[in-house]
C-alpha cells in the first residue's frame, strides 16, 4: 500500500506526523511505504508549530503511483494566513484530490483537513467527521456531519482532531490488513485506540 500524507505551510504537525509514524511501523513488516508530497514542488515545508520538513516529492497524480492520500488539517479554525484556509482559496489542492478520488485514490482527512475534501466535493451528502471547531462549516458545505472519531465510507475518510489521526491510520491498517496488525502497531506505538469507528458503504 503506498500512502502519500499531504504537506502545506501551516498544517498541524501531529495531523501528519502521527499516521506517519502509524505507518511507518506497519511498513517494517507488510508492503506499506508513505511518503511526505507536496500539491506543487517545495524543498521545505514549515508546520503550524515551526517543524521543517523536507518532502519526498509532489503529490502523485497517477493511482499507480499511491493507494491512499492523507490530508492533515491546521490554521482553519485560527484563520491563519497559511494552512487549510489558504489551500482552499487557492484551490490547486482540492483540485488535485477531486482528480485522484475520480481515478480510484482512497481519499482521507484529518481534523479540519475535511475542509479540503469538502472543497473537492468529496465529503458532500456522505457522513464525516472533522475538528469540533469545524463541524458547523463542513454541516454547511453538505456533508452529514455525524458524532465519531473516524468516519469510513469506502473510499473516502475523515478522523475528528489532531490525534485521530492516529487512530485513523489503526483503522486502515485494521481494514487492509487485519486487526492483528493495528493491534500489533497500537502496542509498538504505545496507543490506546478510541472511537467510536463510523462505516458506511457509498
Amino acid at each position: 500500500m503506498e500512502v502519500a500524507i499531504v504537506l502545506f505551510d501551516g498544517f498541524d504537525d501531529l495531523d501528519a506526523v502521527g499516521p506517519l509514524e502509524v505507518f511507518g511501523h506497519a511498513g517494517s513488516r507488510l508492503a506499506v511505504e508513505a511518503g511526505l508530497y507536496t500539491p506543487e514542488p517545495r524543498e521545505r515545508v514549515t508546520s503550524a508549530h515551526g517543524l521543517v520538513l523536507r518532502p519526498d516529492g509532489v503529490l502523485p497524480v497517477s493511482p499507480a503511483d499511491v493507494d491512499l492520500v492523507v490530508v492533515p488539517g491546521g490554521g482553519w479554525n485560527a484563520g491563519a494566513a497559511t494552512g487549510v484556509r489558504a489551500q482552499v482559496d487557492s484551490g490547486c489542492l482540492p483540485e488535485a484530490l477531486a482528480r485522484l478520488h475520480e481515478r480510484g485514490v482512497t481519499v482521507a482527512s484529518v481534523c479540519t483537513g475535511a475542509m479540503l475534501l469538502a472543497a473537492a466535493g468529496l465529503t458532500s451528502g456522505r457522513p464525516a467527521v472533522t475538528h469540533h471547531g469545524a463541524t458547523n462549516e463542513l454541516r454547511a458545505s453538505g456533508a452529514e456531519v455525524v458524532e465519531a472519531r473516524v468516519v469510513d465510507t469506502g473510499d473516502v475518510l475523515t478522523a475528528a482532531g489532531v490525534t485521530a489521526g492516529i487512530d485513523l491510520a489503526l483503522h486502515v491498517l485494521e481494514r487492509e490488513y487485519g486487526s492483528e496488525t493495528a493491534t500489533r502497531v497500537a502496542e509498538t506505538i504505545a496507543h490506546e485506540r478510541r472511537g467510536p469507528v463510523v462505516t458506511t458503504e457509498e
